[in-house]
């Protein structure tokens, strides 16, 4: 009769024990870093998206009059601001089936907040592109409802087909950073809002197109610097996980063609400006960079190398024939978000199909589904605010500029130290 196992399968379990206890210590150790990074990763990338905030900012007020700087800047604070409530009370809830206000809302590899908080700046990202394309002629309290309803339901409920699970999701329906979810959703959201609103004062005359150019480009390139900075978070934060080799492999791709392809808008939109006008413009190289990093936000994880730089290229010469086209068309969009957010986005969609080997039915029938709905639901809304409240400032207010007439301040003051009250009082 052959001897039992089980008093020597005892006594090993009983040796292997501590050691089997140090194993699962050391796994939850490794788990629990892992959830640290992932929350730490997804919080900084949600830091970098916010730096697109002041760049939205700098582009816009740089590309208006001085005598609007203020206004600009104050619309972007306030969306801000507005998203960060709106999006928390019920947007997120509309777009991911989440409880109002995240409450007990919890993710998988970080905390609920974290999830929210790098999806909140999306939101307002896609309300922002709106603010430049309306500037100057628009009143200040017909944008904050505007902004409160893009935030509170446009947005997610738009954005819930897709990335919240809905019908364009079980389409297998790609778009990895939002092309269509933000920036076609932003970009036709805001020539609905151009479309109601009208163009500024002059600007038309007759067949006549008069150029209004903005009273200080640099700090318009000082603000596309920083998207173009911010856009690392934006792309690289929609890996969403970063614990992994795989992850950080899949990062590091992301960050490299999501600079490719800004570089290949850049060039494009420099060299054809250049060979349009006689001399490279530099308004529209700054839209350039835009629109490249657009055409690639929908596929930086599949999009690679030199065709990067081809979704870029495409994006930056459609950016500036679509700005021409507009003002041909007396559609007044001082910034060229309708051209680098919406023409763009549609074609960073497709170029998903094109190079990065997804379904390019799919690919259209979702950008256009996108383009369209924003572009009713905003052309709604802005001709709803048009009858309830009115949307444009008075032609005196929008002359004089609504830096004074809606916020009773000016951004430039060349005689400070005249009025200063210290030298005043100087010679009493």
């Amino acid at each position: 009769m052959r001897p039992s196992l089980v008093p020597r399968v005892r006594t090993a379990v009983l040796l292997s024990a501590p050691l089997l206890g140090k194993a699962f210590a050391q796994g939850e150790s490794i788990a629990d870093l892992a959830y640290a990074l992932d929350t730490f990763a997804l919080l900084m990338c949600a830091v970098l998206v916010i730096h697109m905030k002041p760049g939205f900012a700098l582009l816009e007020a740089g590309l208006h009059g001085s005598k609007n700087a203020i206004n600009i800047f104050m619309k972007n604070f306030a969306t801000f601001a507005i998203a960060g409530l709106a999006f928390w009370a019920v947007g997120f809830a509309i777009m991911y089936g989440a409880p109002l206000f995240i409450a007990g809302y919890e993710a998988d590899a970080y905390p609920g907040a974290a999830d929210f908080f790098f999806q909140m700046v999306f939101a307002a990202t896609a309300a922002t592109i709106v603010s430049g394309a309306i500037g100057g002629r628009m009143k200040f309290a017909a944008y904050l409802v505007f902004a409160l309803v893009m935030t509170a339901f446009i947005y997610p409920l738009l954005g819930g087909w897709h990335w919240g699970g809905g019908w364009l999701a079980q389409m297998d329906f790609y778009d990895f950073a939002g092309s269509s979810v933000v920036h076609a959703v932003g970009g036709f959201a805001a020539l609905g809002g151009v479309l109601a609103v009208g163009p500024r004062i002059g600007r038309y005359v007759g067949p006549r197109i008069v150029a209004m150019p903005g009273h200080n480009l640099p700090l318009a390139g000082v603000g596309v610097f920083l998207l173009w900075i911010g856009w690392f978070g934006f792309n690289g934060g929609s890996q969403l996980v970063f614990s992994s080799r795989a992850d950080a492999d899949a990062i590091a791709t992301v960050f490299l063609n999501t600079n490719l392809g800004a570089a290949g808008g850049a060039f494009a939109a420099l060299f054809l400006s250049w060979a349009i006008f006689g001399k490279p413009d530099f308004s529209m190289t700054l839209n350039g960079v835009i629109a490249g990093l657009v055409s690639i936000t929908a596929g930086p994880d599949a999009i690679h190398g030199i065709w990067a730089v081809v979704a870029g290229a495409i994006g930056g010469v459609l950016v500036t024939y679509s700005i021409l086209l507009l003002d041909r068309l007396k559609i007044d969009d001082p910034v060229g978000a309708v051209s680098a957010h919406g023409t763009a986005g549609v074609w960073g969609t497709l170029a998903v199909g094109v190079f990065g080997g997804a379904n390019l039915l799919t690919q259209l029938v979702g950008t256009l589904a996108y383009a369209g709905a924003a572009f009713v639901a905003s052309f709604a809304l802005f001709t709803a605010l048009k009858a309830i409240m009115g949307l444009r400032v008075s032609p005196h207010e929008e002359v004089t500029g609504l830096d004074a007439a809606e916020h009773g301040a000016l951004a430039y003051v060349n005689a400070d130290s005249l009025n200063d009250p210290v030298l005043l009082g100087a010679g009493d």
